[in-house]
């Protein structure tokens, strides 16, 4: 898709139409895929052969001195790795690992190097969600499209469990094992690849990870589902509290209900973050920007005086010296205890065994 937008760009036609017009085709019965099957078919053909090229070996992959957690999905566009991400590392922390993040560090500068993120690093240069990662997480965090390079380096600092955010096409890392998460509300959209669709690789790519997370539930008929789907682990992401950029305040998240607010989402999925304003009873004004889009507060002015709220991820773009209206909404992710227990389990005996084969 950013290829897409980038041609779009190119030939002068709007970008955020194309992608309007491609969201309503992937997810809202737009009859148009057909006029993209044929690029669709060719997609096809290149993922499969690459991926056979891997499987015989004529392209290499690299097994780094440290297990890899892959947390990745098939379609594109967001689905809630980076929470994921965040809430393994504390897991895999509290549970004695130490672990490290790898990221393709999208959004940020190019970079022939990989380069280390701390809470302190221009999102500008890094990315926005690596920033987000190092500071939720207080883990090492490299950020490198060379995500083998990235894993060495954290290794070279004494990683011993390596998370990579995205990267599940990422084939050349190794990995001992793979999550592959699915935005509940959107699902795989009409199943179909890109750019007729959403998917990056074809639905039985799913029986090949070892667990599928959904971002809240799957909508629609079950009977649709593939077994995969309709086993997959659900979770959801819970605000309970609203920062002020600058610091100065923070306030439980029902101080705002009743209230008008100014919504601001760069994130895959826009319409998640709104709708969870309004299950805490305020009166969104939507402002949806595309995912990684670079906000200013110029741009973040609305000619009122309503708070406007934005996501963790919009956020670390913002420098802290802004008015008290501009606030941030930390979301916390929650699974069943019940589900969750026994999962991390298995992932960490995963882990430990090829710490102990090494």
């Amino acid at each position: 898709i950013r290829g897409a937008l980038q041609h779009a760009v190119q030939r002068r036609v709007d970008p955020e139409h194309m992608y309007k017009w491609l969201h309503r085709i992937w997810y809202e019965g737009g009859s148009l895929y057909w006029l993209l099957l044929p690029l669709s078919g060719l997609y096809w053909l290149l993922i499969g052969a690459r991926r056979a090229l891997y499987r015989i070996g004529v392209f290499g992959s690299h097994r780094p001195d440290a297990p890899v957690i892959v947390v990745g999905n098939i379609t594109a566009g967001g689905t809630g790795k980076t929470p994921v991400t965040i809430w393994l590392a504390r897991e895999l922390r509290d549970r004695g690992f130490v672990p490290g993040i790898v990221s393709r560090g999208y959004g940020g500068s190019r970079s022939g190097t990989s380069m280390r993120v701390d809470a302190a690093s221009d999102p500008a240069v890094v990315g926005d969600e690596p920033v987000l990662i190092a500071r939720r997480t207080g883990c090492p965090v490299v950020v490198d499209a060379d995500r083998v390079r990235a894993a060495q380096m954290l290794v070279a600092e004494g990683v011993n469990v390596i998370i990579a955010d995205d990267g599940l096409q990422h084939y050349r890392l190794e990995r001992t094992y793979e999550i592959c998460v699915i935005d509940g509300a959107r699902g795989l959209g009409n199943r179909l690849l890109l750019p007729a669709g959403p998917l990056r690789e074809t639905i039985d790519r799913l029986c090949d990870v070892d667990q599928v997370l959904i971002n809240g539930s799957l909508d629609g008929d079950a009977g649709n589902l593939t077994t995969v789907e309709q086993n997959a682990i659900e979770f959801r992401l819970a605000a309970n509290e609203v920062s002020r950029l600058n610091g100065s305040l923070t306030r439980p998240i029902e101080r705002f209900s009743g209230t008008t607010v100014h919504g601001v989402a760069a994130i895959g999925n826009p319409r998640r973050f709104f709708d969870m304003l309004r299950g805490h009873g305020m009166q969104v004004i939507e402002h949806a920007y595309r995912d990684h889009s670079r906000l200013g507060r110029n741009e973040l002015e609305y000619g009122d005086d309503f708070d406007v709220l934005m996501t963790e991820k919009d956020a670390v773009k913002l420098d802290r010296s802004t008015s008290d209206k501009f606030w941030t909404v930390p979301v916390e992710l929650e699974i069943e205890p019940v589900v969750a227990g026994p999962w991390i389990e298995q992932v960490e005996s995963r882990l430990r065994s090829e710490l102990e084969a090494a």
